[in-house]
């Protein structure tokens, strides 16, 4: 099915009249809601016909269509009441019950207009099956949706900055205030009224200063009113907000009424959110103990690097002491990890930034005799991205990395005036993730075979590929003379690139 704005731009609608038909249909929710009815979005297609663009069905009702129409046409033989409201500017509500698919349906039209223009036409489809004597509820319902109605055919809402819904805030049904001009409560729905008793209020709220009931319960017992609550009650300005005690938080939000330019009162949306900031201040707080964790484990890596750091510069045996600082570097590597996840929101990382600084830091670790031979001549660089890694990936990662570049220069390397060795990383949908470490030394030794190899780094490596990652590592000739080790890793459906 074809998006809004690739219907929209078929029937050539562009700029701000489509920006306003997007806050239209971000918002129009209420308007269905409180209709008791579909709605329907139309734009004239220059041809005395019109194409549906976008769909809404009510949540306090039943629907008058069990099938999507967005893509369909309809001529103004079909649909009589488009192109009356589209050339009068008017809401027309005339034309007798039709039936759709032997549902009794009421058709209305409601133009939308921007900088008095015609823009689109929604047609407000209400299934009369479900028919029956309205109750106050209802009533407070119809006769705000007609008011709402007349300010999107006025070009008066919805407006940019005003306030509408972005899909988080209250609906209709999770609790509705209707004030009056004075903003005195008119009408209170049951849950609107008991989202305030849960606040501290006792008895209802119609007769009411909404705006003085809110601040009042907002106030703390030592403190003065709240001004900003009562500001997001007094139904005057468009706006969300929260007004919380103790123990219960309640989101409102204030939807000015103007027809005709006039305030004749407000609809303040209410929703009782304090179990929803309840586990979200509970996820904070798990966000923050991982993190934590994160951070302590890597300052206990640095220390253990740090020990083995002091021991090694008190052996007296050089292979004793290469090992400890081999032993250094893969510790140091797999807290570059820990370190840079104690700085993020969730368990994934940057592992280019990560990979950057092992590159680093295996130039600090390598052994002297290697790093003074090649001296500024050592050219060490990275290409591509990696991308966000998950936590389980990025850690023995690091170390893989760490291992292979060290192995490039200290053996691929040794004993050269100058050499090049390069990092790639490649992200690709089907293979995941492919990892490349190539230098242009004096190549593998002959005959040589990875299962045969006796050293301990790429034993490592090779057991952190294949049982770790469960990917596959292989070494060969580099193009141009060299070594060049690949390591190719599947990764997880959530880290694959867009």
């Amino acid at each position: 099915m074809p998006t809004i704005d690739e219907l929209l731009g078929a029937h050539g609608l562009s700029g701000a009249d489509v920006d306003h038909l997007h806050r239209l249909v971000a918002d129009w929710q209420l308007l269905a809601d409180l209709s008791f009815a579909d709605l329907i979005l139309f734009v004239p297609t220059g041809d005395d016909g019109f194409a549906a663009v976008a769909q809404m069905r009510p949540t306090t009702g039943p629907t008058a269509y069990q099938d999507d129409v967005v893509g369909s046409l309809a001529t103004a033989a079909e649909r009589p009441q488009l192109a009356v409201a589209a050339l009068e500017q008017r809401i027309c509500r005339e034309g007798d019950p039709v039936w759709l698919d032997g549902v009794p349906v009421r058709e209305e039209a409601i133009p939308v207009t921007r900088s008095g223009r015609l823009v689109a036409v929604v047609a407000r489809d209400t299934n009369l099956a479900a028919a029956r004597t309205p109750s106050r509820l209802e009533i407070a319902y119809l006769r705000s949706a007609a008011e709402l109605a007349q300010m999107l055919a006025e070009g008066r809402w919805p407006h940019a900055g005003d306030g509408s819904d972005d899909g988080s805030g209250p609906r209709v049904g999770d609790g509705l205030v209707r004030l009056e001009a004075d903003g005195t409560v008119s009408f209170a729905s049951p849950n609107a009224l008991s989202a305030y008793r849960r606040l501290g209020h006792r008895g209802d709220l119609v007769g009411l200063r909404l705006d003085q009931i809110t601040a009042g319960l907002a106030a703390t017992p030592a403190g003065p009113v709240d001004p900003s609550a009562a500001r997001l009650a007094d139904g005057r300005t468009a706006q969300t907000g929260e007004v919380e005690t103790r123990d219960v938080v309640v989101q409102l939000r204030s939807i000015p009424l103007r027809p005709g330019g006039e305030h004749i009162g407000a609809l303040v949306l209410v929703r009782d959110v304090t179990e929803l900031r309840r586990r979200e201040r509970q996820l904070i707080g798990k966000d923050a103990t991982i993190r934590e964790i994160h951070h302590r484990v890597k300052n206990n890596l640095q220390t253990v690097a740090a020990l083995l750091r002091l021991q090694a510069r008190r052996l007296a045996a050089p292979e004793a002491r290469a090992a400890l600082e081999e032993s250094v570097r893969r510790v140091s590597s797999i807290a570059v990890v820990h370190e840079t996840l104690s700085g993020t929101l969730d368990e994934t990382v940057l592992f280019d930034d990560v990979a950057d600084r092992i590159c680093a830091m295996v130039l600090d670790v390598t052994a002297p005799a290697v790093a003074a031979d090649i001296g500024p001549a050592l050219e060490l660089r990275r290409s591509g991205s990696f991308g966000h890694l998950p936590a389980e990936v990025a850690t023995p990662l690091a170390m893989v990395v760490a291992e292979l570049v060290q192995n490039a220069v200290e053996h691929g390397l040794a004993g050269r005036e100058r050499g090049q060795v390069e990092l790639t990383a490649e992200r690709d949908r089907s293979r995941g993730l492919r990892v490349a470490v190539g230098d242009d030394g004096r190549g593998l030794p002959a005959g040589f075979e990875v299962d045969d190899s006796a050293g301990l780094g790429l034993q490592i490596v090779r057991t952190l590929v294949e049982t770790e990652l469960g990917g596959r590592l292989r070494l060969g000739e580099r193009p141009g003379g060299g070594t060049l080790v690949t390591v190719e890793v599947a990764l997880p459906e959530t880290t694959q690139p867009g």
